[in-house]
């Protein structure tokens, strides 16, 4: 599952980047006005590792990188891994260990549903502010990205 997330990923940066860079080169073209602008390589690799779909010449960077900061959104990644296990070890294995060794009813695979909601929607939260928060926000703060501010 994880590789398609990443192709579809790809395929969207693609898909942004030869949207925003047709227009301009076929402009040039018909225009025949001089050299065609065509993206540097590094502008693209830039692109790719940068937690954003909208693919730009330019971004805004910041001029230094917080290494404190980016610490500390990796030392939350890794709680969050910590976290997700405990959850695991505490709330899904003992409920799933208890289940298979019942005969099935419907009683019991209500009780086990029921039963797994809490620790599935602790786990999407966690997985939601490990990657969508922390990982992303370390790879911008690498990246010198600073149009972090996408919401406001």
């Amino acid at each position: 599952i994880s590789i398609s997330i990443i192709q579809v990923r790809l395929v969207m940066k693609a898909h942004s980047f030869v949207r925003e860079n047709i227009p301009k080169v076929l402009s040039s073209v018909k225009e025949k006005a001089g050299p065609v602008p065509i993206p540097r390589i590094t502008q693209y690799l830039y692109f790719l590792f940068a937690p954003t779909l909208i693919y730009r010449d330019n971004y805004p960077r910041n001029p230094t990188i917080r290494w404190g900061y980016v610490a500390t959104k990796f030392a939350q990644v890794l709680g969050s891994l910590f976290y997700a296990y405990y959850i695991f070890v505490r709330l899904c294995i003992p409920q799933f260990r208890n289940s298979s060794q019942e005969t099935f009813n419907l009683r019991g695979l209500v009780l086990c549903i029921f039963n797994s909601i809490l620790p599935g929607v602790l786990i999407l939260f966690l997985v939601f502010f490990a990657f969508l928060h922390c990982w992303l926000n370390a790879f911008a703060e690498m990246l010198r990205f600073a149009d972090r501010m996408f919401y406001k």
